[in-house]
């Protein structure tokens, strides 16, 4: 039964939209996976989505797979460059993962118009503004 799985829960692990460069033209977006673990993560995987639902339309994206590998402790990986224009959609991340042989899972949602000035922080390890889930 459900109540008898482990309870795997994912700690000291985030996805991050990031600001990576601005020209007067345009900006350049990237989301990040970053662990701020001591220890490795193996066989990183995700899978990202966007999605809405407006004026009775269903809007989605194309699912896309990430392999990402082994990430090192105290470190990040690049997971997929994102355009400005789905930041008015929900844009999910399914993260899955292990240490030690076990499975660890989880899903991060970036709100619509979540992406914005206000919500920016200076995201760890990388060092660069964006929005931090985790």
């Amino acid at each position: 039964m459900k109540k008898d799985l482990p309870k795997n829960i994912v700690e000291d692990i985030g996805i991050a939209i990031v600001l990576e460069g601005e020209t007067p033209e345009s900006k350049s977006w990237y989301v990040y996976i970053i662990n701020r673990k001591n220890k490795p993560i193996n066989n990183v995987l995700i899978s990202s989505r966007g999605y809405d639902y407006t004026d009775g339309k269903d809007i989605q994206t194309t699912v896309l797979r990430h392999f990402i590998g082994d990430i090192n402790g105290n470190s990040f990986a690049k997971i997929e460059p994102i355009d400005e224009a789905l930041f008015g959609l929900t844009n999910e991340y399914w993260l899955s993962y292990y240490i030690n042989g076990t499975i660890y899972d989880k899903k991060f949602i970036f709100l619509p118009e979540s992406v914005v000035d206000s919500n920016f922080v200076r995201i760890p390890i990388i060092n660069k503004p964006g929005v931090l889930i985790g």
